[in-house]
């Protein structure tokens, strides 16, 4: 019987398992459903009367987004509007939940766990930040929600800070306004062309976080003020 045993080396073992599972690994990371996918969420209120307003720069780096990579959000679950497509060589979804700011989570919580996603290294949420002068882009890969609502909503609904996020500088809020009047209102016109150009640069750093990682697009647009 020992003359009818196959000999297994450990250099053959080797390579039946990396016959297995390398289909599944991709620049260091296993996706549970096989597939290597970011899912990028832009955040923002679904109503057309909030286009153009400071608190839903995420929404347009989104649509940025999706017309520069040919994505179309076509697609409607999760409480959001979607599309799925790629950036270079990754699978991408392209998401806007339509909850509103403030309970944003709800959407991103269903997402990631159908799409069995880590958002510790395949989540990138996009918001504006009050804290920082228009024009100012500041990328971080994980963070407390710094008082912004759907950032909060969403590290709830996630159990975890430790997702990336790129926010966007829309200007503090003026001496004796509402801070709601404040998120909900529009960009001057010099403001507007500020804007719209920190907000392709925004675009620009999503491609970054997912070709070189998130280092590299905050050694890129960190304080880098949009001209």
């Amino acid at each position: 019987m020992d003359n009818l045993l196959i000999k297994v080396t450990e250099q053959g073992m080797r390579s039946m398992v990396r016959r297995f599972v390398t289909p599944f690994v991709v620049q260091g990371k296993t996706d549970r459903t096989g597939r290597d996918m970011y899912i990028i969420a832009g955040l923002g209120n679904p109503e057309r009367k909030y286009d153009g307003t400071r608190h839903n720069v995420g929404f347009a780096v989104v649509d940025i987004l999706a017309k520069e990579y040919g994505i179309d959000l076509t697609e409607k679950k999760f409480k959001a509007i979607y599309g799925k497509g790629r950036i270079g060589e990754e699978k991408v979804i392209l998401a806007k939940p339509l909850t509103y700011m403030n309970l944003s989570g709800e959407s991103i919580g269903q997402m990631v766990e159908y799409f069995k996603i880590d958002p510790v290294t395949d989540l990138i949420i996009i918001s504006d930040d009050i804290d920082q002068e228009i024009g100012n882009i500041r990328v971080r890969p994980k963070g407390s929600a710094g008082g912004h609502n759907g950032l909060k909503n969403i590290i709830l609904h996630l159990g975890t800070e430790e997702f990336k996020r790129i926010r966007i500088g829309v200007g503090h809020k003026p001496a004796g306004m509402d801070l709601a009047d404040h998120v909900l209102s529009h960009f001057s016109a010099g403001q507007q062309k500020e804007m719209t150009e920190s907000m392709n640069e925004a675009a620009e750093a999503v491609k970054v976080i997912i070709e070189q990682g998130a280092d590299a697009a905050m050694n890129l647009f960190n304080g880098k003020k949009s001209r």
